[in-house]
């Protein structure tokens, strides 16, 4: 598979880039930082630019069978329009160059997934993360309205351990306390349903 991994640069991303080039696939990256590459640059294909650029992603995204996108904002908590401006740039351009695949790794707790929330994650999701949950909302509303193949990925908390490969994914997850799935597990699921066909237009809830 041709595959565009757009937050390539970061935790989650890195472990979805990594399990792209061990699975053989024909990887290129849009990074902001080509630099942090370096050690797999012989390895895939490194386009220099920014996800929230109509351009650049376009020029990333030509000839692509799929498109995973592991954005984040990494443990800051400002609020800004990354994810409306990166969710319109890659619809746009996906829907122009004809690629029709799209992941998306958001949150749990953000839109309708925080109806399932234990009582202690409603209350981090409506105090710290509100606004930032507030952009990831308008950005899906975006991916669902689109032509696009989608599925929007919503992890609970997420750690930085190894992967478990037992982790739990449902449209709906019952949540008590502050349950918790490492980056390498989210990637793990992000790379396999790009490359599947089973959770095209669902939501993905998942956790350990």
């Amino acid at each position: 598979m041709k595959l565009l991994i757009l937050g390539a640069t970061g935790p989650t991303g890195r472990h979805v880039v990594d399990l792209a080039v061990a699975g053989g696939d024909a990887v290129t990256v849009l990074a902001r930082r080509p630099q942090a590459l370096d050690d797999v640059v012989d390895r895939i294909r490194v386009v220099a630019g920014d996800a929230t650029s109509y351009a650049d992603v376009v020029a990333a995204t030509a000839g692509q069978d799929a498109v995973v996108s592991a954005l984040g904002r990494g443990t800051s908590l400002r609020a800004d329009d990354l994810f409306t401006r990166a969710a319109a740039a890659v619809v746009g351009a996906a829907e122009a160059e004809g690629v029709s695949r799209l992941v998306w790794l958001s949150s749990f707790g953000v839109g309708d997934t925080c109806r399932s929330a234990s009582p202690a994650q409603k209350v981090m999701y409506k105090t710290l993360l509100r606004d930032i949950y507030a952009n990831k909302v308008l950005a899906e509303e975006t991916i669902r309205s689109s032509g696009l193949d989608w599925t929007l990925v919503y992890p609970t908390m997420l750690t930085k351990g190894p992967a478990r490969g037992a982790y739990r994914a449902g449209e709906r997850l019952t949540m008590k306390g502050m349950p918790r799935i490492s980056r390498a597990d989210v990637a793990d699921f992000l790379y396999k349903a790009a490359h599947g066909s089973e959770w095209i237009h669902r939501d993905a809830v998942i956790t350990d």
